[in-house]
């Protein structure tokens, strides 16, 4: 969507710091959901005081770091033993002999679905863009890559200690409507055109502690930094020629433009996260885990341009802090592992409750909502002991249940932009080589929607 970049950058106009009124807010507050949800704000309809919003949202997860457990589905709540455990389970680092540095990069590949255009209500009168049966989606596609792990290990006794770095989100996208009709009294009515992008990236910095309670019994605790840089912008543009209304096309030009809303999340955070490691028997262990969900503060500005009706001149702009602030997901897990004797065969189960409606609810919106998600985790690895150096082969899957935005209103619009994307499968394959000092694991996990390739290294002293 580069040719339409022109339409979202904020041209150069008056500025007024004030709060925005109700009605420059989006009649229901801020469409946003997290980790990154992309909102997109008001801007008069076809009728007068009628708002559209164009909502897009990200289809993110909160997976653990490391190759090793990527390519274990995920499993890895009851394993913890190697440097990622401060993220997946604290309590796992007393596990780890000897001070060692491990870092990971990975490569996400994205592909987001989103309404482009067709009929929310009624039949199409096959004219101009009106044509359409149903709705047409289409896909938001981007790839990212970068370091999504890095930190330092440093067992002393019964303690162990850890620094880390970790890629919360790293993620860009473009979403755009060209034509959704309704049927109106009279005729037929048109959502205003809306094209969308979110550029987000949230970075995590944390301290991790772990203590050996009893033999078999260990306990983590840690905290964590979270520094966010997310910019969500959504135009809004009348079609090119103003009284077609079912057959001209929006170019998205500054000409054509109603409001620009532009929101930022420039913000830290301090969170906890905890967790626990028992090992009940010689073969099996159990672990639990509770992290807790930063909250980032937003802010928003608004820029009308020459097609706006409210009576703004074109390019004056309207800035607020008066937006809640974002509360992201908390999440809870259990899980239990099985090793076989001499350690030949590696099993682990997880389930993960995460809160996602926490969002929703600090948004306070009441337009649409958003449901807590159950993650179920399996993996399994072999390891060939008379291998030198030992290589491990992984496989594992993961359930994802489906936690984007919905509409709980009667809004045909918003039911329309806002529908379900439905649960997702993910299907894993890993591999790991272990030498004396060093270890390097690989893994990729795909699915429908996001695809994921990691590779990962540790080096012990």
């Amino acid at each position: 969507m580069t040719e339409l970049s022109e339409g979202l950058r904020p041209a150069a106009g008056s500025r007024a710091p004030v709060d925005y009124p109700r009605s420059l807010r989006t009649p229901r507050g801020l469409k946003a959901l997290l980790l990154v949800a992309l909102v997109i704000c008001s801007a008069p309809a076809v009728r007068a005081n009628e708002f559209a919003q164009l909502i897009f949202t990200p289809h993110f997860s909160l997976a653990n770091p490391g190759a090793r457990s990527l390519g274990l589905g995920g499993a890895f709540l009851a394993l913890a033993d190697d440097a990622t455990a401060a993220f997946a389970n604290p309590a796992g680092l007393v596990q780890l002999a000897e001070p060692e540095v491990s870092v990971e990069g990975r490569h996400w590949s994205y592909s987001t679905p989103f309404t482009i255009s067709g009929n929310v209500q009624g039949s199409p009168t096959g004219i101009g863009l009106d044509t359409e049966i149903g709705l047409r989606t289409g896909i938001s596609s981007d790839d990212s890559t970068g370091v999504s792990f890095l930190s330092f290990v440093y067992p002393r006794g019964r303690w162990s200690f850890v620094l880390y770095r970790h890629l919360y989100l790293k993620f860009e996208s473009t979403a755009f409507t060209q034509g959704l009709f309704k049927d109106g009294r009279l005729t037929r009515d048109r959502y205003l055109d809306q094209v969308a992008s979110a550029d987000a990236l949230i970075t995590s910095y944390g301290f991790s502690s772990a203590v050996r309670i009893t033999d078999s019994l260990s306990l983590g605790i840690g905290l964590v930094l979270y520094d966010a840089e997310v910019t969500m912008i959504g135009s809004v543009h009348r079609w090119d020629a103003p009284y077609d209304l079912l057959g001209t096309p929006t170019s998205f030009g500054p000409e054509n433009l109603v409001t620009t809303t532009t929101l930022t999340q420039d913000d830290k955070d301090m969170a906890f996260t905890g967790g626990f490691l028992w090992r009940f028997s010689q073969a099996w262990t159990l672990g639990g885990k509770f992290r807790e969900g930063p909250e980032i503060h937003i802010t928003g500005a608004a820029l009308f341009g020459p097609a706006n009706s409210l009576g703004f001149p074109p390019g004056f702009v309207i800035e607020s802090e008066a937006f809640p602030t974002a509360k992201y997901p908390d999440t809870y897990g259990l899980g239990v592992a099985f090793r076989s004797p001499g350690g030949r065969w590696t099993a682990a189960l997880e389930w993960d409750r995460i809160t996602y409606s926490d969002m929703a609810k600090s948004m306070e919106l009441e337009d649409q909502t958003v449901d807590d998600g159950d993650e179920v985790h399996i993996g399994c690895e072999y390891v060939f002991l008379g291998s030198r150096p030992l290589l491990a082969l992984r496989a594992g899957a993961w359930l994802d249940p489906d936690h984007v935005l919905r509409a709980t209103s009667d809004n045909p619009y918003t039911q329309a932009l806002l529908r379900p994307v439905g649960d997702e499968m993910h299907y894993a394959v890993g591999f790991g080589m272990a030498f004396e000092r060093f270890q390097l694991d690989g893994a990729i996990d795909f699915s429908e929607l996001v695809d994921t390739i990691s590779l990962s290294a540790i080096f012990s002293f």
